[in-house]
């Protein structure tokens, strides 16, 4: 007679967890990850042309459509995209270069108040407790040389954008040549899911920066006009900077109200320094706060956090421009890697994306009860 067998086959459980522990496998996705990005920050100065060249033909790529239902030839179609894009880079060009010359002009104006301002403001440190050092060190930075080293490297900066801006230009006729081609194909990244997660991507891009450039362009005419009433030199300056960082996520309201604010504290003292702070937190806050995340969040779908680490994250690893891409980057990094993969809900969930369309994981409504 035989007798119960006593030997137990591996299960499919058991077969499952055979192989490299979890804590191993992330740490391995961790080092490819830093392994990566190393790469990418290596490259930064062939790569960010690349990525801006990128966003701009998403933006301007749905230009397309309208002609070719009229029926143009794809090829004065693309030739049309090319065109919007260089005009879209041509005018934020022509933005950095006005705005960086007017602020080293307005310099040598200023020299006086500026040494002033910053005498002030380190004997206040001073009779508050903070060390000499500590003073000298924090009024410095309203010294009219820092501030000329500021301008000279802004100046530098857009010189080196500007040398970039020959391989963007480039990258944008190659670009709309390829989406046009790609669009004739049935399935551009070959499946259905795949489609539609680059179509999701695309859309989302596009319509952020869209949004964004509305409400930017309207927070700039509110703040230009605002400073102009408030005597503030280079109105249109400080202008440009608020439609620029309205760009930056999170930040970049900070960003474009310390530069006007320091000056308006220069010119006019602490109170006019206040009403300009005050001003700007009404308009920014309202605008930028209160109303455009209700027209950008289905559009992008990132964590607070996720959107803050991610400015300054891209910003170290291709430079300042990161700072403006970051969403759009952070975005390709799901869309890559977390959005394919049935098993990444957490990471998902995690990003501020809780529910992935056409998952295999997610709950219909009728299946909620």
């Amino acid at each position: 007679m035989t007798g119960p067998a006593t030997t137990d086959a591996p299960t499919g459980a058991g077969a499952g967890r055979a192989g490299l522990a979890h804590g191993t496998r992330v740490l391995l996705t961790f080092a490819a990850a830093v392994v990566a990005f190393a790469g990418i920050w290596l490259g930064r100065e062939i790569l960010a042309p690349v990525a801006v060249a990128a966003v701009v033909v998403i933006i301007a790529h749905p230009v397309r459509f309208p002609l070719e239902r009229r029926g143009w030839p794809k090829w004065a179609a693309t030739t049309i995209v090319i065109v919007v894009a260089y005009l879209i880079l041509a005018i934020l060009a022509a933005l950095l270069v006005f705005a960086s010359a007017q602020f080293v002009a307005m310099l040598p104006d200023y020299a006086d108040e500026l040494q002033a301002t910053a005498a002030s403001i380190a004997d206040t440190l001073s009779s508050l407790g903070l060390s000499d050092e500590a003073a000298d060190a924090t009024s410095s930075i309203l010294d009219p040389g820092t501030l000329v080293g500021i301008a000279a490297s802004v100046a530098d900066a857009v010189l080196g954008f500007a040398t970039a801006f020959f391989f963007v230009l480039a990258y944008v006729i190659f670009m709309a040549a390829d989406a046009a081609r790609f669009g004739r194909l049935n399935t551009v990244f070959g499946s259905t899911r795949a489609d539609g997660i680059g179509t999701r991507y695309f859309s989302g891009v596009r319509r952020y920066y869209v949004v964004n450039a509305t409400f930017g362009a309207i927070v700039a005419v509110l703040d230009g006009l605002l400073l102009w009433a408030l005597g503030i030199p280079i109105p249109i300056v400080w202008a440009i900077l608020a439609f620029v960082t309205n760009f930056v996520p999170n930040i970049g309201f900070v960003l474009g109200l310390i530069p006007p604010a320091v000056l308006a504290l220069v010119v006019g003292g602490w109170p006019l320094a206040l009403a300009v702070v005050l001003a700007y937190c009404v308009i920014n806050v309202t605008l930028q706060v209160l109303i455009q995340p209700k027209f950008v969040s289905d559009a992008v779908d990132l964590s607070l956090t996720l959107s803050f680490f991610s400015v300054v994250f891209w910003a170290f690893v291709i430079g300042p421009i990161g700072a403006i891409l970051s969403i759009p980057l952070t975005l390709l990094v799901r869309a890559l890697l977390v959005e394919p993969d049935d098993h990444a809900e957490t990471l998902r969930r995690l990003s501020g994306n809780p529910a992935q369309e056409g998952s295999h994981h997610v709950v219909e409504p009728s299946q909620a009860g």
